[in-house]
């Protein structure tokens, strides 16, 4: 087989511009693939900033900065997906929307070898798999935010995937990407939101029943268990929306009471209180530049 060199990511929201980024900084033919001009201006612009702020910081140089954005092309067509090798899905956790999604780029694929990787925080991966005519060649690749800077990739292979798929995504965000990888079986969460959503949900349900405010609650574990961030800010930056989406996958799976979403997350996310990307979550942010 040959190497993974063509890549794309479909669906260029704030998961999906961190990820084209990565295949970017590491030298990959990168195709970055959303909805209409207006969703294309603002990856543009979430990848600048984040490119910008990684030179400043020191990260990379300003050599590898503009080495980048070289091997970055921007479309609102599927069709320019056809030649690639590997595509990334990364749109919102909605399941209808990933398997129309996933069917269609199965039939623009010109490649019978390509690979589709699903972003996927808690989906099923069997199910998104069927919907494509390649199911043997669809696996989870679950990045973290900010993709450029987590370290950490699960690879989730489906019960269709077969081994030798698995194991070349592996090698490529390994020896490539310069990830660690750690493999999860196919259930709802995986490896690390099955282990961290309880928490935040735990974490929610206390500002909820008014054991104390979110301010406090963040403290408590930030100087009380040396956690870099405390666990509603933490959702806040992931999203309350997407943590909401992955609780009631769990839920769903296996019916765990401690799983399901609360009243008041239920709340926030009906009223576009979404976390740092709306301004305000369970605490206020500065909107982005």
């Amino acid at each position: 087989m040959s190497a993974l060199r063509r890549v794309a990511v479909l669906g260029a929201g704030q998961m999906g511009s961190g990820i084209a980024e990565v295949f970017a900084r590491a030298g990959l033919d990168t195709v970055v693939c959303e909805d209409g001009p207006d969703r294309l201006r603002a990856a543009r612009r979430r990848i600048d900033r984040s490119l910008h702020r990684a030179a400043d910081r020191g990260r990379i140089s300003a050599e590898q900065r503009t080495d980048a954005w070289a091997h970055l092309l921007f479309t609102d067509d599927l069709d320019a997906l056809a030649d690639r090798q590997l595509t990334v899905e990364a749109v919102p956790e909605d399941e209808p929307l990933k398997l129309r999604l996933l069917a269609a780029l199965d039939k623009v694929l010109a490649d019978p070898e390509a690979v589709i990787a699903t972003n996927t925080s808690a989906l099923p991966v069997t199910r998104l798999g069927i919907a494509t005519g390649r199911p043997a060649r669809v696996l989870g690749l679950h990045f973290f935010n900010p993709a450029p800077v987590m370290p950490l990739v699960e690879l989730v292979p489906s019960l269709h995937t077969a081994p030798e798929v698995a194991d070349r995504v592996e090698e490529f965000a390994r020896d490539v990407l310069g990830k660690r990888v750690v493999r999860a079986r196919d259930r709802a969460g995986f490896v690390v939101n099955a282990l961290l959503v309880p928490y935040l949900l735990s974490a929610i349900r206390m500002a909820e029943g008014g054991h104390a405010d979110a301010a406090d609650i963040d403290a408590a574990m930030v100087h009380g268990c040396a956690h870099p961030m405390g666990p509603l800010a933490l959702a806040d930056l992931i999203g309350l929306d997407t943590v909401e989406a992955i609780a009631r996958a769990m839920y769903d799976e296996d019916k765990e009471p401690l799983h399901a979403p609360s009243p008041l997350l239920s709340r926030m996310v009906e009223a576009g209180l979404l976390g740092r990307r709306s301004g305000r979550g369970f605490h206020r942010y500065d909107p982005a530049p």
